[in-house]
């Protein structure tokens, strides 16, 4: 294993020249590492998986009153833990370095689409009826799968193989709650190679 590490520490810098591939670390939602390589000239594909955070307890309220463990059953409160997002992306990539007079390194406008996968684990805590003052707890898994779209800016160093980006997007939920629309973003950095 270290051989392999030490291997591809002298590789990166003699791969970096061509600057195809990338991978980096996203800071926000969802929190992810992320692989990007580039289709054409102007057009990438992207696949990140990391941790997506939990939605917010009016969100699990109606999961929980429209899905019912019994007919009188009234909820209490949630827990959530292990978020965990998939994410398959296409962007669309165009450089704007001269229309913001940028004299080092290169300034990238993007926006795309993709697919998200998202899951979380949920517990909710429940009385069976109001006058039963005994709490009953559910696990259930809360999957949400939908289209993303997002658009953002990247700026690529000139003398280091490395850029920095910031986006915005949303998730539109087709699976579990269809139309519910969640807003996401993040900033990142990317070593190319």
């Amino acid at each position: 294993m270290k051989k392999l590490l030490l291997l591809m520490l002298i590789g990166l810098p003699m791969m970096a020249a061509a600057q195809d591939q990338a991978v980096g670390l996203r800071i926000g939602e969802p929190l992810s590492i992320t692989y990007r390589t580039w289709l054409e000239d102007k057009v990438s594909i992207e696949a990140m998986f990391g941790r997506g955070s939990a939605n917010s307890s009016a969100y699990y309220r109606n999961v929980f009153n429209n899905n019912k463990p019994s007919p009188n059953a009234l909820y209490v409160n949630e827990n959530s833990s292990g978020g965990v997002s998939i994410n398959a992306r296409v962007a669309y990539h165009q450089d704007i370095t001269a229309e913001f007079d940028i004299t080092e390194g290169k300034l990238m406008a993007y926006g795309g689409a993709g697919l998200q996968l998202r899951s979380i684990r949920v517990e909710y805590a429940y009385e069976e009826s109001p006058t039963m003052q005994t709490l009953r707890y559910e696990s259930k898994s809360n999957i949400d799968l939908g289209p993303e779209v997002f658009g953002g800016g990247e700026y690529y160093f000139e003398d280091w193989p490395v850029s920095v980006y910031g986006e915005l997007g949303l998730l539109l939920e087709l699976v579990d709650r269809p139309g519910h629309v969640k807003m996401q973003g993040g900033i990142g950095v990317r070593y190319l190679f």
